[in-house]
């Protein structure tokens, strides 16, 4: 049986305030005993928890869910440190895992398999099971939301859990996994630490079910390469370079604030972010000066009324992949006007950024950048708009404004992304459920369906015995 290798520990984790550098904290990443030990307690744990009847599972995760909105100023404080995400939106992270985990404690002791009609002197049934020990691997820009998602679902259905927390937001996954682990048995949730060594190990151990993991593109394919070979099941949330198209005919004011929302929301550090527009030619001038003046409007921690508060990126090496996409667009013919400058000061902050003149062999256009740049292609109409936001690795969302029904539903049916949005940028009712394309993941990372992710479907065939002949 494969161990986690003795090297997966890692170097010391130092986390720093991105809005001023100042230290929040050193941790010591777990070492390979501890997360052996987490994975054997797992397995061994699993079977009670599997026998806890449905209901007694969902008022544990009540009590968690509980806990949590007891403790949400600390987890959200804590959030904001690590990754400079405004207070306000982590308290909004914080609630929706809170709901997410009431949700699954009430979906938990519903979800129920199926009858078969067959021969009516037998039964036939499909039985939902727990698939047994899942590795959840959670990413910095929502990390209680996701974390709430993902354990969630797992313990509602009988499985049990060791989780590992992003390295850029350690503490907020140590508090949140120390809260939750409060009201559940010993040993149906450990917590362990590290960077990508100990990721890449616990995926790697072939006593784990399932990997559900939300994060980047590349991790996600090693993941999938590594299950390939493990047998575990992949669950994947991964990146996405989401597409803006800008229809002909809407209010240029309101689809400027859109795009502004979309682009600059937790300073595009949002894997439904807007990462690239497509504007029709009429509206062309005036958005881009309506864009421009809202990215205006974007100031660090601001509380002015005019203003919108915007806080740092994660880290200064994030805000370089940022400046780079950036400067490469710059440097092959496309104009920003406004932001695009590395500002002086301590932190990691990076100004909302918007650009015009961008071409689809740029960096801006291709790939995720996750920071807050709009970059912008002014089409000649819909057609072009809409070929050219299907042309993409990705499969993750989109959003389409237009006053046109046939456009929206060309959009909705063309479009090779798991969700796509008609005239918002952000919102939706809750639970709703999609399966990311190509390089954005796999599988249902949300709603009622992931707790049929989370287990796997066993058939019952029951018929009746034949009696012993008394007479023999």
């Amino acid at each position: 049986m494969a161990a986690v290798p003795r090297q997966a520990a890692g170097a010391e984790i130092v986390i720093r305030d991105p809005r001023d550098g100042t230290l929040v904290g050193h941790l010591a990443p777990s070492t390979a005993e501890e997360a052996v030990r987490a994975i054997e307690r797992a397995r061994a744990n699993q079977p009670g928890w599997r026998r806890t009847p449905a209901a007694r599972r969902a008022a544990a995760l009540r009590e968690v869910a509980a806990r949590l909105r007891r403790n949400a100023e600390d987890l959200a404080a804590l959030n904001a440190r690590e990754t400079g995400r405004p207070l306000t939106e982590a308290r909004e992270g914080v609630a929706a895992g809170v709901a997410t985990l009431e949700q699954y404690a009430e979906l938990g002791p519903l979800h129920r398999g199926r009858s078969l009609m067959g021969d009516p002197a037998a039964t036939d049934v499909m039985v939902a099971e727990p698939r047994g020990v899942v590795v959840v691997l959670t990413p910095w820009n929502d990390p209680v939301a996701v974390s709430c998602g993902l354990v969630g679902a797992a313990l509602a259905t009988g499985n049990t859990v060791v989780y590992k927390a992003s390295e850029r937001s350690p503490f907020t996954g140590r508090l949140f996994a120390e809260l939750a682990a409060a009201d559940l048995p010993e040993g149906v949730l450990a917590a362990v630490h590290g960077g990508a060594p100990m990721g890449a190990a616990l995926v790697a151990d072939p006593r784990v079910d399932v990997v559900a993991h939300v994060g980047s593109t590349r991790t996600g394919r090693a993941i999938r390469e590594v299950a390939g070979r493990t047998g575990a099941k992949a669950l994947l949330e991964n990146g996405g370079n989401d597409p803006l198209i800008v229809d002909a005919g809407v209010d240029p004011a309101w689809a400027a604030e859109q795009a502004a929302l979309g682009s600059f929301a937790n300073s595009g550090q949002i894997c439904t972010s807007v990462e690239r527009i497509y504007v029709h030619r009429s509206l062309a001038e005036p958005f881009l000066d309506l864009l421009t003046e809202q990215a205006a409007r974007r100031v660090p921690e601001s509380a002015a009324e005019e203003e919108v508060e915007m806080g740092p990126l994660v880290d200064r090496a994030h805000r370089d992949h940022v400046h780079a996409h950036v400067r490469a667009a710059v440097e092959a013919g496309a104009r920003c006007l406004v932001g695009g400058e590395l500002p002086e000061g301590p932190g990691a902050y990076y100004p909302a950024t918007v650009l015009t003149g961008c071409t689809p062999d740029m960096a801006l256009l291709r790939e995720e950048t996750f920071g807050p740049v709009a970059p912008v292609r002014i089409v000649d109409g819909f057609d072009q708009a809409l070929l050219e936001a299907a042309d993409d690795r990705y499969g993750l969302a989109a959003t389409v404004l237009t006053a046109s029904m046939e456009h929206a539903q060309r959009a909705f049916r063309e479009l090779p992304v798991g969700t796509v949005k008609v005239n918002a940028v952000f919102g939706g009712a809750p639970g709703g459920a999609a399966h990311p394309r190509r390089g954005s993941g796999q599988g249902y990372g949300y709603g009622p369906e992931l707790l049929d992710e989370m287990t796997v479907t066993k058939v019952l065939h029951l018929g009746l015995p034949r009696r012993a002949d008394p007479a023999r």
